[in-house]
């Protein structure tokens, strides 16, 4: 089923833990330290601001939106360049500036733009980058390989919040917070531009297609694709658990405005971050030694069971921190998985490409379930939420489980 790895270009370094790989999983640790650290308060910003979870979910929802097609755009760069660097870094460069600008505004018409800057930044770098560390693996470690991505990923969505609770209960006010994101996002473009190498295309086919050229994708990655899709339409974004967290503790909108509750309401959101980060490199261990897909089944199965949870009793504290640690263990298998099940379906000259097709499914999906989710929750329907999420999930985790099966069934 998946593209023969013989046919992938071999790295000549044996080591897959090479200079390249710790670039990028350095500069993905820091982009995601000042993102997260921005997130991890902004929920609570807008709340101080007069503004709820409708604008939070409608904010989200159209960044997600725009980063659907900048993550497409960035694919389709990639396939017609030779060098994807250059795009990566500046990609890093406008997240941290859009970001960090965020603390300047109040409007939530300037947040909105703002935000959507800083993700279609993080969106067109985003299948560069996924193809930079393919391109600096053999086949036989891809799973390996994105799962230590996605850690890095992870930690620093730990370190952040962590750092903006620590901010919070020092009385830091929001706006200087998310200002201070500045600082690790330029961090990151420093790790892509001096520390990572880019192969070039002489090590066996090229790297970049021709103008004129049609792609030619295998059948599977399309049906691959489909529940991916339908998976994501129930994959709201994660900071609206922000907002439940601080809900549960407060007991209401009138009371999450204490420092000590938003505190609680982003260590809870940092245990998601680093449950997340402890089970991405396991997962992706397991799936270099399992068939990706029915690991990545698993892993949407247990997707779909946090939101039944969460729809049962997202108002329950007890439960709900249940619910943050699942939440944790499935994104890990998800962004590790889809990624490293994609880069085996993938040629090389198609992968930048195929990368970002993937990435834009995913953001469509996100942006829909946000939307819904958000606004569900702003008129007090949780259970309608999260139920709806994890029935469109289920749809697509069968989706998956029956491409998986029949895939055993395929040439490889």
């Amino acid at each position: 089923m998946p593209h023969d790895a013989s046919q992938q270009p071999r790295v000549r370094n044996s080591r897959w833990i090479s200079r390249t790989v710790l670039g990028i999983v350095l500069g993905t640790f820091f982009s995601d330290f000042g993102h997260e650290m921005a997130t991890a308060v902004l929920p609570l910003y807008l709340l101080t601001i007069g503004l709820g979870p409708g604008a939070l979910g409608l904010m989200e929802g159209v960044a997600d939106f725009a980063v659907s097609l900048s993550k497409l755009g960035g694919g389709v760069t990639g396939h017609y360049v030779r060098r994807k660097q250059p795009w990566v870094v500046l990609g890093y460069v406008i997240t941290a500036v859009a970001t960090s600008a965020m603390g300047l505004v109040r409007s939530a018409a300037a947040l909105t733009a703002l935000r959507t800057t800083a993700w279609i930044g993080r969106g067109y770098r985003s299948p560069l980058r996924d193809y930079l560390l393919a391109d600096a693996v053999e086949a036989s470690h891809y799973g390996r390989a994105y799962g230590l991505e996605r850690a890095g990923d992870m930690l620093g969505a730990v370190a952040g919040p962590l750092a903006a609770a620590f901010l919070v209960g020092l009385g830091l006010r929001y706006h200087w917070i998310i200002l201070a994101a500045l600082g690790p996002g330029l961090l990151a473009a420093a790790s892509m531009a001096f520390v990572v190498r880019e192969r070039t295309g002489s090590h066996g086919a090229s790297n970049c297609a021709r103008p004129g050229d049609r792609p030619r994708f295998p059948p599977a990655f399309w049906l691959f694709l489909v529940g991916v899709g339908l998976f994501g339409l129930g994959d709201f974004s994660r900071t609206l658990l922000i907002y439940l967290a601080a809900r549960a503790l407060g007991g209401g909108s009138e009371a999450v405005e204490t420092a000590g509750t938003l505190s609680t309401a982003v260590l809870l959101y940092a245990l998601h971050n680093f449950t997340s980060a402890a089970a991405a490199f396991p997962i992706g261990h397991v799936g270099d030694r399992r068939p990706k897909l029915a690991v990545l089944v698993l892993g949407y199965a247990v997707g779909v069971a946090t939101n039944l949870l969460l729809a049962a009793a997202s108002g329950s504290l007890r439960w709900l921190v249940t619910a943050i640690v699942l939440s944790g263990i499935y994104i890990a298998a998800e962004e590790t998985l889809e990624k490293a099940a994609a880069a085996e379906f993938l040629p090389r000259e198609l992968k930048s490409l195929g990368f970002g097709i993937l990435a834009c499914v995913n953001a469509v999906g996100d942006m829909v379930s946000s939307l819904v989710v958000g606004k569900l929750l702003e008129v007090g329907q949780a259970p309608l939420a999260f139920g709806l999420a994890a029935a469109v999930g289920a749809v697509g985790t069968l989706w998956l489980a029956g491409v998986a099966l029949a895939g055993r069934r395929w040439p490889h």
